[in-house]
């Protein structure tokens, strides 16, 4: 989510700097945003719903980080990263993946939404292979593609519900991000607050922890080779506040501190600052906001 605003010396490296890492492109406008500026309809959910109001928030960047790693704590989901992603060697290109996926099936069109749900769903057929447990594992496993959609959902609504400057409407937004999880193969995604919770429990049985999620979890805290060096302190309280607002059970599997509520209330002060600095640099809007704006010609 990369967001415009007027140039100033001090800011504009700042937003450039943004941009870049979640984009790719330092004008914040790489062809896949500018895409959604095309003619089309509102999309899957259009100006007013749920999903534009919580993508289009600075809480994603704690939530997309949360949703991580929670997804870390399940062994064969953790085991397809491992053998099949490059975020050791791109992280950006993996970061700038998801966000192309995520903003594009929000804020696109209807053709453009699917385009995107089409392409991960042809990159999950080539995800398959055997844990270090002698286990099988392929991405397209409806059950492993469930808890990838419940741990994003979960991680977006629970980022917004703290971070997030406007009252969110939990319901809606687990039912608008169902429409998403079928699309990319989820059979049967929960559709109210109560049911993703339901869900997210049902899993308890099958997640671990292990050298290998304490290893991934520690990049996810401390990219220091991912990011450029003046990023790394605003990451840094971002991912503290993510790693505060992670389940009790998943702070064992992964080896992350399960802070007291004094540090958490200072965490989260110091990611409201941030996010309130972000604000005022970056703008109100993002581009790809902008753009779907403009494509159904609707008032921000």
């Amino acid at each position: 989510m990369d967001v415009i605003a007027p140039t100033t010396a001090l800011a504009e490296p700042v937003r450039r700097t943004f941009r870049r890492i979640l984009s790719g492109d330092d004008a914040g406008r790489p062809p896949w945003v500018r895409a959604i500026g095309e003619p089309g309809d509102a999309g899957w959910f259009g100006p007013g719903s749920q999903t534009w109001e919580v993508h289009s928030s600075l809480a994603t960047l704690v939530g997309g980080v949360r949703a991580l790693l929670l997804q870390t704590c399940h062994p064969l989901a953790l085991a397809g990263v491992e053998e099949h992603s490059s975020y050791r060697e791109d992280p950006l290109g993996r970061l700038q993946r998801t966000n192309m996926f995520v903003t594009t099936t929000t804020f696109g069109s209807t053709e453009r939404a699917e385009g995107a749900a089409r392409l991960v769903r042809s990159v999950h057929e080539r995800v398959v292979g055997t844990a270090p447990d002698g286990r099988p594992y392929r991405a397209g496993d409806p059950r492993l593609l469930l808890w990838v959609h419940v741990g994003l959902t979960d991680s977006m609504l629970v980022a917004a519900q703290r971070y997030h400057r406007a009252p969110v409407d939990a319901d809606a937004y687990v039912a608008e991000m169902a429409v998403t999880g079928r699309a990319v193969g989820v059979s049967d995604p929960p559709t109210t607050r109560a049911e993703l919770s339901a869900v997210l429990d049902g899993f308890t049985d099958e997640l671990a922890g292990g050298p290998t999620a304490r290893e991934v979890t520690a990049f996810l805290q401390h990219p220091r080779r991912a990011l450029p060096a003046a990023a790394l302190p605003a990451y840094g309280v971002l991912s503290r506040a993510a790693v505060d607002l992670l389940p009790t059970w998943a702070h064992p599997l992964l080896g992350t501190p399960d802070r007291g509520p004094a540090v958490r209330r200072l965490d989260a002060a110091a990611c409201h600052a941030l996010l309130a600095s972000l604000r005022v640099v970056l703008g109100p809007r993002s581009a790809a906001v902008e753009a779907a704006h403009q494509r159904v010609g609707s008032q921000p």
